[in-house]
């Protein structure tokens, strides 16, 4: 039976990619008890993708909260620049291991792209990513990564020409292509065994932070704040930490208008399914998928993994929704405070942390999963100040 968290998750998907499914699960299950599997991802984890990132202590940004400490997890150091590689380089392993030679993948800021094109061509594999038009317009320089790295990029024109759109174009070819093609999602979301899949391979974020914080302050953070759109770091934060005393704060994307829902689907959605999985949507009154807008097109999608709308349900976890200009004032708290130029999607969770710690009394220790950076936000924040 497909794997629930609560009433959330499962495999509503076409017959067609049945099969692929249980192979995959099959293979998933059989790797993880693999010596040599493990040490292999061991291995390129640590002179591929650079692990393990360090913990930063955001002195400056601290003294701008005046209240606890702020701590920063620091994926923007992982190869390619975001934590996208760390479940890149596990399912590229697992599709080798299944004897496919060929990788596609959805991508909204382009991270996940560039991650998939680096394992491709690390590990010899054919790959082709499909991106919205709109996505690949704002974050163009993303594009040409893919493109140097090998990656055949496919512009999606349906719909909103954004992530959405991106991965209805690619579960249509993997319908299609499933014997020769491993579909690398990108995220905690989509039919099971995806969701548990993506969550142990960034959990290797959630694990350092532990090791990391009794090693440095003696103990575990009070608080673990991560952006969440479909939520992959954010579950690779939370979920080795849940059976701890640590308070889980996950951040989405507010938009620009106020009184919208933006991007947040914990906030403003509610149950329906969505590419194969129950969770949270963004949906009107007749169940069709809204619309959604954000600054971050990796913020950008209408659902979320069902492992956080059992987190939510639960109350094991809180979401907010932060906005685009105060995303945009925490982009610059921490370009100017640190000298980091953070992705836009994480400054969402930069702007929710600062917030938490003048709340908080000063012994307290706050870790921000800082999941990318910001070169690729350059254009985007420039036409933003200009406006």
């Amino acid at each position: 039976m497909p794997r629930r968290f609560g009433p959330y998750g499962g495999a509503f998907v076409p017959e067609t990619l049945v099969p692929a499914l249980s192979e995959l699960e099959r293979e998933w299950r059989t790797a993880r008890r693999d010596p040599r599997f493990r040490a292999e991802l061991h291995r390129l984890s640590r002179t591929l993708a650079g692990r393990p990132t360090p913990l930063y202590f955001a002195g400056r940004l601290t003294e701008r909260a005046r209240g606890a400490e702020i701590w920063l997890k620091r994926e923007d150091l992982v190869h390619g620049g975001a934590h996208k590689f760390n479940n890149a380089l596990g399912q590229g392993l697992l599709a080798k291991r299944m004897g496919k030679p060929r990788l596609i993948a959805e991508t909204g800021a382009g991270q996940h792209g560039v991650a998939t094109a680096m394992i491709g061509a690390a590990l010899g594999l054919e790959t082709e990513v499909y991106m919205g038009e709109v996505d690949m317009e704002r974050q163009r320089s993303n594009v040409l990564r893919m493109e140097l790295l090998g990656a055949k990029v496919r512009p999606v024109t349906t719909g909103q020409r954004t992530l959405k759109d991106a991965i209805n174009a690619a579960l249509r070819d993997w319908i299609a292509s499933v014997r020769s093609t491993h579909y690398l999602l990108g995220s905690a979301v989509g039919p099971h065994p995806f969701p548990s899949i993506v969550a142990e391979f960034q959990s290797v974020i959630g694990r350092e932070i532990a090791k990391q914080s009794r090693a440095t302050f003696g103990r575990l953070p009070d608080l673990a704040v991560a952006c969440v759109g479909g939520g992959s770091n954010a579950i690779g934060t939370f979920h080795p930490l849940r059976r701890t005393d640590v308070e889980f704060l996950g951040v989405e994307a507010g938009g620009y208008r106020r009184h919208g829902a933006g991007a947040a689907s914990l906030a403003h959605g509610r149950p329906g399914i969505l590419h194969g999985t129950y969770s949270y949507v963004l949906q009107d009154r007749e169940g069709q998928i809204s619309e959604t807008e954000s600054i971050s097109a990796g913020l950008d999608y209408a659902g979320v993994g069902p492992e956080h709308a059992w987190l939510k349900d639960s109350g094991r976890a809180r979401y907010i929704a932060v906005h685009d200009d105060d995303a945009l004032r925490a982009f610059h708290w921490l370009a100017e405070d640190e000298g980091i130029l953070p992705a836009l999607e994480s400054a969402h969770a930069v702007f929710a942390a600062v917030a938490e710690a003048r709340r908080r009394p000063a012994r307290q220790k706050i870790v921000v999963t800082l999941s990318g950076r910001g070169d690729k936000d350059l254009e985007v924040v420039g036409r933003a100040a200009s406006r």
